[in-house]
């Protein structure tokens, strides 16, 4: 039996993902999370095969969640559900612990597949990123840090220094840092220059 943790702050995707796995006799759904931080907490409590874990939850989140979850357990496998199909999100979530990477809108039919692939020891990634990790050179995006990169996901979602601190638990100081950081490695003058560099390169 596969133990499975399901991690979203969306009742309704965590309600649609424990049906698609429902009819899988292999498959158990042994716990649910809403934010990052409930996930890490019951990781620590409870033995699972895989943890599903959302990109964008509330507090701790993304590859600061993976990295973290793969501190306390470093057997547990790690399956990636995202809304980006963009390689950068994919390589960055590998890279940082993940055995898995699977945009949402793929899950319904690759979610039972990934899940027994991973639980053996496989990896993982939807055919969209995929297909985004093979294509292209180097973009400017790709020469941010992990932490510029989560800095720059949430100023694209319209957040401001002090809720992008507060979400990482960092200082305004240290934001406004990584964000002049962020403008001069992308080579853009503004967050509305910003925002239009996310959507150009499917970032957003």
């Amino acid at each position: 039996m596969i133990r499975v943790l399901v991690a979203d702050d969306h009742k309704i995707v965590r309600d649609g993902l424990k049906r698609i796995l429902a009819a899988s006799a292999d498959i158990q759904v042994a716990g649910e999370a809403a934010s990052g931080d409930e996930a890490l907490a019951l990781v620590k409590k409870n033995d699972y095969d895989v943890a599903m874990l959302d990109m964008s939850m509330p507090g701790l989140a993304g590859i600061d969640l993976i990295k973290r979850i793969k501190l306390e357990r470093p057997q547990l496998r790690l399956l990636v559900l995202s809304m980006h199909a963009e390689h950068q999100y994919a390589a960055r979530a590998l890279k940082a612990g993940a055995s898995g990477y699977l945009t949402k809108d793929s899950a319904a039919e690759q979610l039972v597949l990934a899940l027994r692939k991973i639980a053996a020891g496989g990896v993982h990634i939807s055919e969209a990123a995929a297909a985004s990790l093979v294509s292209g050179g180097r973009q400017p995006h790709e020469t941010l840090s992990d932490r510029e990169f989560e800095v720059l996901r949430f100023l694209v979602e319209g957040l401001g220094p002090t809720e992008i601190a507060e979400r990482l638990h960092l200082s305004v100081k240290t934001v406004s840092t990584h964000k002049t950081r962020i403008l001069e490695k992308l080579g853009v003058g503004s967050t509305a220059e910003l925002v239009r560099y996310a959507i150009e390169n499917k970032l957003l």
